[in-house]
C-alpha cells in the first residue's frame, strides 16, 4: 500500500513536471583550508552521459517487480537517484533505496549510486537524509569511498556544524577509511573544533569520539598525531573504566584488551623518551587530567549502567572481576600521569599551541596539496564506473532482447499448435 501510494505520488509529480604553526585566529574568516572549489565542483560528475528518465515510470516498474518477488536492477536503482531533481524525491529515494537493501539484489548497489546519493542531497539541501543513510547504513546499504566521505564532511564543516562533521568522522573510523591524507586532515579539524567548544559528552559519544582520536592519529607520527592518540586512548580508558572493556570494543574495530588509560600513558612515555622534537598539546592534556578526576576513585560500574536498554545491553556491559581490576589501577594512573606532565614539561616537551589551532594549521599548510591526486583518482574512479555502467546496459538491453526473442517463439509455438 505504501508503495503504491509513493508511485502514484510519483506519477502526478512527473506528470506536472608535519605543521609549523604562524599566528592563528579563533575563528577563521577566510576558508582557504577547507576543500578548494574545484574538489567540490560536480561539473566533472554532471559531465557524464546522461540518461533521462520519469521517475514516476521507474517507481511503477521497482513496484511491481517487488510485488512480484523479483530483484529490481541496480541499473534502475541508479537512474533513480541520477535523475531526481528535488527535496521532495530526496524523500521518494530513500525509501525505494531501503527497499531495495531489503531485497535479493541487496549487494550490488553500485559505487556510482553511493556517491550520487550523497551529491544529490548536497545540491538539494537535504545533508540530514545523506547523514541519516550514512548512520543506518546496514538499512540503507550506504558505504561511501573516501572522496564522498571528505564532500559530506566538508559541507558540516564549511558551516561549523562540527558535531554532524564528527558524526561523518565517525563513520569513516568504522570503515577505517583514513587511508587519504586528505580525510585525515578534515577528520582531524572537524575532531578538533568540536572538541574546542567542551561539549557535554554521553558515555557513547565518548567511545565514539575516543575510537576516531585514537584510529585517525595513528596515521600522523606528529604532534598533531600523537596528541590525538592521547586523547583517544583517554576517552576509551574512561569507557573502560565505567563500563567494562566489552563496552569499548563492541562494534569498534578496536583492539580488545584491557589498559586503555595505560596506553594514553604510554604515548606521554614515548614522547619523553623520543630525540625529536614532537610534543603533546597542553590543552589535550588538560583535557585528559579531566577526564582523570572525572572518574570515580572506587569503581561504581555495573550492569545497569546508562546506556543499558536491555538484556543483551546489560549482559555486554557487565563488569567482570578483570575490568574491577583494571578500574582499581585509576589512582596509580592519575599519580603517573602527573609525574609525567611534569618531565613534559621540564623537557619544553608541552606544545603551547592548541589542538584546534595545530590542526588548521595542518589543515591550511597541507590540505591544498593533498586534493591533487585524489582529484586526479576521483576522475579514473568516475572513468571506471562509467565504463562499467555501459556494460551493464549493454548486457541489459541484450538479456532484453533475448527474452522478446523467447516470447515471440513461444507466441509461434502457441500459434503452430492452435493451427494443429
Amino acid at each position: 500500500m505504501v508503495s503504491s501510494n509513493m508511485a502514484a505520488s510519483m506519477l502526478k509529480r512527473c506528470a506536472t513536471a608535519g605543521v609549523k604553526v604562524k599566528s592563528l585566529s579563533p575563528s577563521l574568516s577566510a576558508r582557504r583550508w577547507l576543500l578548494s572549489a574545484a574538489y567540490t565542483d560536480s561539473k566533472m560528475w554532471e559531465a557524464r552521459e546522461k540518461d533521462p528518465q520519469n521517475l514516476a515510470v521507474l517507481a511503477n516498474t521497482m513496484d511491481r517487480t517487488y510485488d512480484r518477488n523479483l530483484p529490481v536492477s541496480s541499473l534502475i536503482m541508479s537512474r533513480f537517484v541520477d535523475n531526481i531533481s528535488s527535496r521532495e524525491e530526496i524523500d521518494q529515494a530513500e525509501y525505494y533505496l531501503y527497499k531495495f537493501r531489503h531485497s535479493p539484489n541487496c549487494w550490488y548497489l553500485r559505487d556510482w549510486t553511493i556517491h550520487g546519493w550523497i551529491r544529490q542531497c548536497l545540491k538539494h539541501g537535504a545533508r540530514d537524509k545523506a547523514l541519516h543513510t550514512l548512520k543506518n547504513k546496514i538499512q540503507y546499504g550506504i558505504f561511501p569511498d573516501d572522496f564522498t566521505f571528505n564532500l559530506l564532511m566538508n559541507s558540516f564543516i564549511k558551516d561549523a556544524d562540527f558535531k554532524s562533521a564528527c558524526s561523518v568522522v565517525e563513520e569513516v573510523m568504522l570503515q577505517e577509511a583514513f587511508d587519504l591524507p586528505s580525510t585525515q586532515i578534515l577528520s582531524l579539524y572537524a575532531l578538533g573544533s568540536y572538541l574546542a567548544t567542551r561539549p557535554q559528552l554521553a558515555v557513547s559519544e565518548e567511545r565514539a569520539l575516543g575510537a576516531s582520536l585514537l584510529i585517525c592519529g595513528q596515521k600522523q607520527d606528529n604532534t598533531i598525531g600523537l596528541s590525538a592518540q592521547l586523547l583517544g586512548n583517554a576517552f576509551l580508558g574512561k569507557v573502560e573504566n565505567l563500563k567494562g572493556i566489552h563496552a569499548v570494543f563492541k562494534g569498534m574495530p578496536l583492539f580488545w584488551g584491557r589498559g586503555y588509560l595505560g596506553r594514553a600513558l604510554a604515548i606521554m612515555e614515548r614522547v619523553a623518551a623520543a630525540s625529536s622534537d614532537v610534543k603533546l598539546s597542553k590543552d589535550t592534556l588538560g583535557y585528559v587530567n579531566d577526564l582523570l578526576h572525572d572518574l570515580p576513585l572506587t569503581s561504581e560500574s555495573d550492569s545497569s549502567g546508562e546506556e543499558s536498554g536491555g538484556e543483551e545491553d546489560k549482559k555486554e556491559n557487565t563488569v567482570d572481576e578483570d575490568d574491577q581490576a583494571e578500574a582499581a589501577k585509576l589512582p596509580e594512573y592519575v599519580k603517573k600521569f602527573k609525574e609525567l606532565s611534569s618531565q613534559l614539561e621540564s623537557q619544553g616537551k608541552v606544545e603551547s599551541t592548541s589542538f584546534q589551532d595545530l590542526v588548521t594549521a595542518l589543515a591550511q599548510q597541507n590540505l591544498p596539496a593533498a586534493e591533487t591526486p585524489d582529484l586526479e583518482q576521483y576522475e579514473s574512479r568516475v572513468q571506471a564506473w562509467e565504463a562499467e555502467k555501459r556494460q551493464l546496459i549493454q548486457r541489459e538491453k541484450e538479456m532484453r532482447e533475448k527474452a522478446e526473442q523467447e516470447k515471440q517463439e513461444r507466441l509461434a509455438a502457441m500459434a503452430a499448435a492452435q493451427q494443429v
